[in-house]
């Protein structure tokens, strides 16, 4: 399904009653474009989901390489401080998205 079609899909509950773009905001619509090979707007839709879906695509590579060679599965270990830094990342990508400044990274 187009995420861009109408009554599909349903809208952001935190977006419906605030208005405020939460940081997956444009995550499925940014999802459908990189899917499709449109770059541009798939960082238009949401940057943060399009650094997800990079760093998840070069840990799928590591593991394929390390498959094929018969070494170990690589493990993706995350210490405290890992969670923290997502989650500021997070938070300041959500305040900077709905200020005037930061326009540009709405959806």
């Amino acid at each position: 399904m187009n995420p861009y079609e109408p009554g599909h899909y349903p809208v952001c509950p935190l977006f419906r009653l605030t208005g405020v773009l939460c940081p997956g905001c444009g995550g499925l619509r940014s999802a459908h474009a990189f899917a499709h090979g449109d770059l541009v707007t798939a960082i238009g839709a949401n940057a943060l989901a399009v650094a997800g879906y990079f760093f998840f695509a070069g840990f799928m590579v590591l593991w394929l390489v390390r498959a094929h060679r018969g070494g170990r599965a690589p493990r993706l270990v995350m210490k405290p401080v890992h969670w923290w830094v997502i989650g500021v990342v997070a938070l300041v990508f959500s305040v900077v998205r709905n200020l005037p400044m930061g326009s540009f990274l709405a959806p």
